[in-house]
């Protein structure tokens, strides 16, 4: 099935973070990790939560400032230091009743390979490992932290009919 038909069914986002959201570089600050966050990433997801979306995030990380600036945005939930993916989108089906029928998750590392079997549209961004891209249907263009994040939002937005409609213009 062509993954923009699938596209129809979504109302869940999961996203890791390192290698998606951001570009997998790390920066190490007085034992702290710094990451940079895309600006039109960031766009696509405030805009998808204030029309109800639900998004979340799982990754094996720890980032209490990237936690707090997802939240900001309107991410649902985070989960840091999940070394089982896989448990942690059960519990999510369990808490949220999230429908795997209803979820597009993007990972781009081995860790991923789990979660990204049990939903219906399993993507990653261009750069993602040779082992992920044998289990998606959809490889953005795009690489991770360069705005492969939005690129699957506003596919969805825009197959569903709700790009550019309210509120879109502001933040």
């Amino acid at each position: 099935m062509n993954y923009k038909i699938k596209l129809r069914n979504i109302k869940n986002f999961i996203f890791d973070v390192d290698g998606v959201f951001t570009n997998n570089s790390v920066m190490v600050f007085e034992n702290e990790f710094i990451r940079t966050l895309n600006a039109r990433d960031s766009y696509a997801v405030q805009y998808a939560a204030k029309l109800g979306y639900r998004i979340f995030i799982v990754t094996g990380g720890e980032s209490t400032a990237v936690k707090k600036a997802l939240l900001k945005l309107g991410v649902t939930e985070v989960y840091l230091e999940s070394s089982n993916k896989l448990e942690v989108f059960n519990n999510l089906v369990v808490k949220h009743g999230v429908d795997p029928l209803e979820t597009l998750y993007m990972g781009d590392d081995i860790p991923d390979i789990p979660l990204l079997q049990n939903v219906l549209l399993p993507c990653c961004p261009f750069d993602a490992c040779i082992d992920v891209r044998k289990h998606v249907e959809y490889i953005s263009p795009i690489k991770g932290g360069e705005g492969c994040v939005r690129d699957v939002i506003e596919q969805t937005l825009r197959v569903q009919e709700n790009w550019l409609k309210d509120n879109a213009y502001t933040w």
